[in-house]
């Protein structure tokens, strides 16, 4: 058998004791922070069961029943005659508009799940079904709702909890915000499993709470022994209102029903990740899925009926939240009312957990498609995306940091790239039936386009009616971050044009000439082991090259050259301008012609300890970068190790 058709054989390696091997510092302090690493053979156990999935990827849509209704009666008291009590009942059919809109998600991401049940999501389904430009639409929007959804769920929680505690908690809100980002990346570094158990019980606090309080409120109600929400004259000043007032027209409930269509974010995380249910995946996803929906729009309904009902109003500053003031009314201020504000500050800072899930995967998903730098799908110390979970932290605590932390003014930025993202999977899904004709392609057709059009027609709406609030960043920021995402595939593509193997490729003659240079600062123990390892190149010639930065340094080199023992001739090359870099890469020019390759060799002293270090420059690096540049030149490092007691290795002789 020739030597090219050799098979690979995989060799396993014997892995020393965990205590010997090497562990750089940025190593040991993850093992510290994040606990000891995971081997690759472990990623099936990390899968998780439909309860912590609930938990992991459906936090983002249960918790926003908190904030959904708010921002509707934003739209519907400030927008409509006499503070909004007619608009105010319109809260309910609006509510229950999107709970429909819901329903018909929830089924067009069960057929997305059965579609493609590795990994779905508005991305994979326009990449499949549209093209790579769609696609990047679709990932543009998912990425910016992933990053927008941690600044306005952690902003929101805060915000909740500064409903209870206002002059403590309301002027640290930014910095409260900041650090439970940070507490999030921490636990989703930890590991998918880990961060589903560390924040499942919230999750389940929360539903179980914030139901209990409405079936109190709804019990009370048909008792008779409730009232309407009354405000204090002071308090009435700080209510939201939006200037001039006018009729309640069919513009303004669109606005609400886009407003109130952010309770409808991260549905899609679910299909986006598929691949982290326990087998079998696409059944899991979709029971989830179910459960999710069956809660969320539960929930979101009796919060609104409950807020019309006892005519709860929001405030310009942002809190007490809406639903503080409805646990407020129904539970008194007692533990009953300290439990549901706590456990929603909980689910709405646990929220983010879903963008934590869903942005690592989704960028992976890019990252594979040559759309993101791929850095991006490389698994981290315990097989998570650590480089997507640590990009979505730093950009969403920019965010927070520049709207300070406002939900109000955060919220309209957010709604663009959730529904858009919609849009797109409801019309992919609908190409998708008209071009297979599967089974059922009928329904599926009537439901993904009826969904594509009302989606569609709230994507219209919230870019109009916020597009002076902020919407206008998000709509600048998209087809900006799409010209981003396109430009790094045109790099990629073009280096795989240059790197790809044809099967017809073959290894070249070797050149008929090979000469070594090795740099030479000193006569030393680290220029001696260089020339020793160029020896064992064989090259047809071995020339030691010194720039004579230091005329004086240079002669006092040339006489001990002269009079030490060594095989090799000592070059000088003339640097009168001190620029070492230049003077290399002009002398090592001369000698590279078509049938000669130039071997480079760099001592390089390996220092122990950070005082070491900091006393000798980093010219090996500079050396590497201008001569890796040359065609036919090769640069290697050839690294001398020195510690507190340095051997003599090499011997010098004197003639």
């Amino acid at each position: 058998m020739s030597a090219l058709r050799q098979p690979t054989v995989a060799r396993q390696p014997t892995a020393p004791a965990t205590s010997r091997r090497y562990q750089s510092l940025g190593y040991r302090t993850k093992r510290l922070l994040l606990g000891p690493a995971l081997t690759t053979s472990q990623l099936a156990h990390q899968r998780v069961s439909k309860r912590v999935a609930l938990a992991v990827f459906s936090s983002d849509p249960i918790s926003s029943t908190a904030y959904a209704t708010e921002e509707m009666l934003l739209v519907l008291v400030g927008g409509s005659l006499a503070g909004g009590i007619l608009a105010t009942g319109l809260a309910l059919p609006v509510a229950l508009a999107i709970v429909a809109l819901l329903a018909l998600l929830v089924v067009s991401y069960r057929q997305v799940v059965d579609a493609y049940p590795s990994a779905g999501g508005a991305y994979v389904v326009s990449r499949d079904n549209f093209g790579n430009v769609t696609a990047a639409v679709a990932g543009a929007a998912l990425l910016i709702d992933y990053v927008l959804t941690v600044a306005v769920s952690v902003s929101s929680g805060v915000a909740a909890m500064a409903s209870v505690f206002p002059d403590q908690l309301g002027p640290v809100r930014v910095e409260i915000s900041v650090a439970f980002v940070i507490l999030l990346a921490w636990g989703n570094l930890r590991g998918l499993r880990e961060a589903g158990k560390l924040f499942a019980i919230p999750t389940y606090v929360y539903v179980v709470s914030v139901a209990a309080m409405i079936l109190a409120g709804i019990w009370r109600l048909a008792a008779g022994d409730i009232a309407p929400i009354r405000y204090s004259a002071a308090q009435a000043a700080l209510l939201h209102h939006e200037g001039a007032v006018g009729a309640v027209t069919v513009f303004l409930v669109l606005r609400a029903f886009a407003s109130g269509t952010t309770a409808l974010t991260g549905v899609e995380a679910i299909s986006n990740g598929v691949s982290a249910f326990r087998a079998p995946e696409a059944a899991n996803a979709k029971r989830t899925l179910m459960v999710m929906a069956a809660i969320m729009g539960s929930l979101f309904l009796g919060v609104t009926y409950l807020a019309v009902q006892l005519e709860a109003r929001p405030f310009d500053s942002g809190y007490p939240t809406v639903i503080s003031q409805i646990a407020r009314q129904v539970l008194g201020a007692g533990p009953a009312f300290i439990l549901v504000q706590t456990a929603t500050l909980l689910i709405l800072v646990l929220a983010a957990n879903t963008s934590f899930s869903g942005f690592p995967l989704l960028a992976s998903f890019a990252a594979g498609d040559a759309l993101l730098p791929r850095q991006l799908r490389k698994r981290g110390h315990r097989l998570v995306y650590s480089n997507g979970i640590l990009a979505l932290s730093a950009v969403a605590i920019f965010l927070i940091v520049a709207f300070r932390a406002d939900t109000h003014n955060l919220i309209p930025l957010y709604a663009v790239g959730v529904v858009l993202s919609f849009t797109l999977s409801q019309a992919g899904m609908t190409r998708r039936h008209l071009r297979l004709r599967e089974p059922g392609w009928r329904s599926g057709t009537l439901i993904n386009g009826v969904g594509a059009v009302v989606t569609g027609i709230a994507l219209v709406v919230i870019v109009i009616g916020k597009f002076a609030e902020g919407a206008f960043i998000v709509v600048i920021a998209i087809p900006l971050l799409v010209w981003l995402l396109l430009r790094i595939q045109r790099t990629y593509g073009r280096e795989l044009a240059q790197l790809k193997v044809q099967a017809s490729s073959r290894l070249a003659p070797p050149k008929p000439r090979h000469e070594v240079v090795v740099l030479v600062e000193d006569l030393d123990q680290a220029a001696l082991s260089a020339l020793q390892y160029a020896r064992q190149l064989n090259p047809l010639a071995i020339t030691a090259m010194h720039v004579a930065v230091d005329p004086d340094h240079a002669r006092e080199l040339g006489r001990l050259w002269a009079r030490v023992h060594i095989p090799f001739p000592l070059e000088l090359v003339d640097a009168p301008d001190r620029n070492l870099l230049a003077a290399v890469e002009e002398a090592i020019a001369e000698l590279v012609r078509p049938d000669t390759e130039v071997t480079v060799l760099v001592p390089r002293r390996r220092f122990v300890g950070f005082w070491r270090r900091v006393l000798h420059d980093q010219t090996s690096a500079g050396l590497t970068k201008v001569l890796g540049s040359m065609e036919n030149v090769n640069v290697t490092l050839v690294p001398f190790h020195m510690s507190g007691s340095q051997p003599q290795l090499f011997a010098v002789k004197e003639t």
